[in-house]
């Protein structure tokens, strides 16, 4: 029977899946092919995937202990995906003063966080030295705490302000504290795409421009990509040649992450030429491709529980995927276009999630340097988060601890009997 289910995968199909497997690199063509899969050809897709992460990273899955800061959602960019930016007369826009930014990194180092993720919209009445007080700010305080933060379109906006060159601006954000970049504003690298999504915001050659400067100076960054809108397979496929080739040049992503389009609540999931975000398999397939495309250039492949949900993003590690992300604690971006798996995802919740899948939990630093494994849930630390946050959290018919261990005493005495 297994033999004849393996043997309704098409031979040529068979064969891609057996280069990629052997390490051969595959081409623009072949990530057509492979985003073109379906019945048999789809479930070997993600079988071969699968197999080259065990190749690739073992069967830990990783993740970081981090906080998301938007410290504004003032933007005039006007990107026609997000259901985050406000403009400045707007009743809930908001700009976060030093204070607050630092109140938000006591409570992220509270709950056992190493890196806070800061971004904000594009707001004109900042500049350069904004950006770069918020670095100090925090590393006076805290200067232990990774700082990721800023985005090439951020970066392209402070240099345009500054005037000053790129490395020279990247540098001097260093040396005040910034640690490495998200690779967002990716969305997808083809221009002909970007002018349809945000004509305003920088095109493909200006975000490679700033990652490459960025990793130059010894920056390094996540790359990304946005899917589920108005791309085509081959626009995906150039997009991952694009980051691939910019790895080879630098080597200086840490890991892709494959981001789902989120429609709900924002003018583009509105517009009816436009698909509603990614279906699960599409999430899936979109996993596996990163997984076999971009190796043995990029190994660490992310899944977003944010946009996926926690229950997709466990199938997805037997798709290619080995990091679940960041805790995050707070999400603003994909909440605001109609995310609704949550803000936060406590480190317990990870390893439980992880573990239920057979795998062995790690925690990361974010350049993905091991700082702690998990391998005996009975040695397990006790949760850091506030109590109201914690899984499982709220109202039940036995309340307290008390009623907790009571539970526990008659399902053990049970289990006895039986």
């Amino acid at each position: 029977m297994l033999e004849r289910l393996l043997g309704d995968v098409k031979p040529d199909f068979a064969r891609l899946l057996e280069r990629s497997l052997a390490g051969h690199e595959l081409s623009r063509e072949d990530a057509i092919a492979l985003l073109g899969a379906q019945g048999a050809d789809y479930q070997a897709l993600l079988l071969t995937a699968d197999a080259a992460r065990r190749a690739d990273k073992g069967d830990d899955v990783s993740f970081v202990v981090c906080r998301n800061i938007n410290f504004t959602n003032i933007c005039y960019v006007g990107c026609s995906f997000c259901g985050f930016a406000r403009h400045r007369d707007e009743a809930d826009a908001y700009d976060r003063s030093m204070e607050q930014i630092l109140a938000k990194c006591d409570d992220a180092v509270a709950r056992g966080a190493t890196e806070v993720c800061i971004q904000g919209g594009i707001d004109p009445h900042k500049d350069h030295h904004h950006y770069r007080l918020i670095l100090t700010t925090i590393k006076a305080k805290y200067p232990q705490l990774h700082i990721h933060a800023y985005s090439p379109e951020e970066i392209s906006y402070m240099q345009k302000k500054s005037g000053w060159p790129l490395p020279e601006l990247l540098s001097w954000l260093k040396d005040a504290g910034l640690g490495t970049i998200p690779g967002t504003a990716a969305e997808i690298l083809d221009d002909s795409v970007r002018r349809q999504l945000s004509p305003n915001k920088l095109m493909t050659e200006r975000w490679k421009e700033i990652v490459r400067a960025a990793h130059g100076v010894g920056l390094r960054s996540t790359s990304t990509i946005m899917y589920g809108h108005l791309e085509k397979p081959h626009h995906v496929a150039t997009h991952l040649e694009t980051i691939r080739e910019l790895q080879k040049e630098t080597g200086g992503f840490t890991e892709f992450v494959p981001l789902g389009f989120i429609h709900e609540k924002n003018t583009l999931g509105h517009v009816d030429i436009t698909r509603p975000g990614p279906s699960a398999a599409e999430d899936l397939k979109m996993i596996a491709l990163a997984r076999l495309f971009l190796r043995p250039h990029i190994v660490n492949v992310q899944m977003s529980w944010v946009k996926m949900g926690p229950k997709l993003a466990q199938v997805s590690l037997t798709a290619g995927a080995n990091d679940f992300g960041g805790t995050l604690m707070e999400e603003s971006i994909s909440r605001e276009s109609g995310a609704d798996f949550g803000e936060n995802l406590a480190p317990e919740e990870m390893r439980r999630l992880i573990r239920e899948m057979g795998r062995t939990p790690v925690e990361r630093s974010t350049t993905y340097k091991i700082l702690r494994r998990f391998d005996d849930p009975a040695n397990d630390p006790p949760s850091l988060e506030p109590e109201h946050l914690r899984p499982m959290a709220g109202p039940t018919r036995f309340r307290g601890e008390a009623g907790v261990q009571r539970v526990r005493e008659r399902i053990e005495a049970e289990s006895k009997a039986v």
